[in-house]
């Protein structure tokens, strides 16, 4: 029912514009017959019409364009966040803390979500070697998918006494939490080891058998959960994870399916791919995919990406607009 709510607004949208264009070109037609006129009073303010409504019409006829777009059915999800240190140590732990830092900023400015943390695992001198997370609320996913890929930090680490610097890399994933209906896995298909928490915790961490690691035997993907109080709830947190790497598999089959066809610069999953430098020296963050530059790179590591996701959406959907013209 919600689903079908949303496309029949989109369609009430869609029918509403394209009312109001067939109204203005039948205007536009009456318009240059009046211009045609020989009294040079009327015919002058006919020609006015004629270029007041093509303006119009041109500007409708834009902002009808996204409209015809059939909608992400994805869009809407929650979104599994997982960041991982990459390639330079210490120093790539502590980037993916500030990555970390960065979308929680950005969650928290955003009006509605809210973020859940499934697991963390401390790095040291402050880094985080990986953190996953949940992003609840409407359009998590749609706006953070852009996100998957290599992010590259160039910066005079805290550990480096003779002030060179350094390149550094951190991997950001970004799946659509799975549903129920999505796919179906069979117990036959899992195998579940439990084990004892290592690390710090409470009074049940250390002592009981209560972390989960759970194989997905025809995938091989493997996921671990101790971060939770209880097996069960590691077991649940674990399932929730594995689903969503499953479903985004399955996606990103799809997906290069569909890039042998056009080739999709933005809304790729191929998460090998550098996709942004956030340069210290000269205080730039650069995306690579559409040569997007702002030279505020403490206000996007605070969390003010808008610009960026802006810039991005755009992209995406000039992209999507020009495949679907192919």
């Amino acid at each position: 029912m919600a689903s079908l709510g949303r496309e029949h607004q989109r369609l009430g949208q869609v029918g509403e514009r394209a009312q109001e264009l067939e109204r203005m070109e039948t205007e536009l037609a009456q318009a240059r017959e009046l211009a045609s006129f020989e009294d040079p009073e009327l015919a002058a303010e006919a020609r006015r019409e004629v270029e007041r409504l093509v303006a119009d019409i041109a500007t409708t006829e834009e902002a009808l364009k996204p409209l015809l777009i059939p909608p992400d059915p994805l869009h809407d999800r929650n979104a599994i966040v997982e960041i991982r240190a990459g390639t330079g140590g210490d120093e790539a732990a502590l980037f993916a803390a500030d990555l970390h830092r960065m979308y929680t900023r950005y969650i928290e400015r955003h009006g509605g979500w809210r973020i859940e943390t499934i697991s963390l695992s401390d790095g040291t001198l402050g880094g985080l070697k990986e953190a996953i997370f949940k992003v609840s609320g409407p359009g998590a996913f749609g706006d953070l998918r852009y996100e998957s890929g290599v992010h590259r930090v160039q910066r005079v680490p805290a550990t480096e006494a003779a002030g060179r610097i350094h390149t550094s890399a951190a991997t950001v994933a970004v799946l659509p939490e799975a549903e129920e209906i999505d796919l179906s896995i069979e117990d036959k298909d899992l195998r579940i080891d439990v084990f004892r928490s290592s690390g710090p915790g409470g009074q049940s961490v250390n002592t009981t058998d209560s972390a989960v690691r759970i194989t997905h035997l025809p995938s091989g993907l493997v996921v671990s959960q101790q971060d939770q109080k209880s097996q069960l709830q590691n077991k649940l947190k674990a399932m929730e994870v594995l689903r969503s790497r499953l479903l985004d598999l399955r996606l990103a089959e799809q997906e290069a399916e569909r890039s042998r066809m056009r080739k999709s610069q933005v809304s790729t999953g191929d998460r090998s791919a550098k996709i942004r430098t956030y340069n210290y020296p000269q205080s730039r963050v650069t995306d690579h995919r559409i040569g997007f530059t702002t030279h505020d790179l403490a206000g996007v590591m605070d969390g003010k990406l808008d610009p960026l996701m802006e810039a991005l959406r755009l992209a995406d959907l000039e992209e999507r607009l020009a495949g679907d013209a192919g």
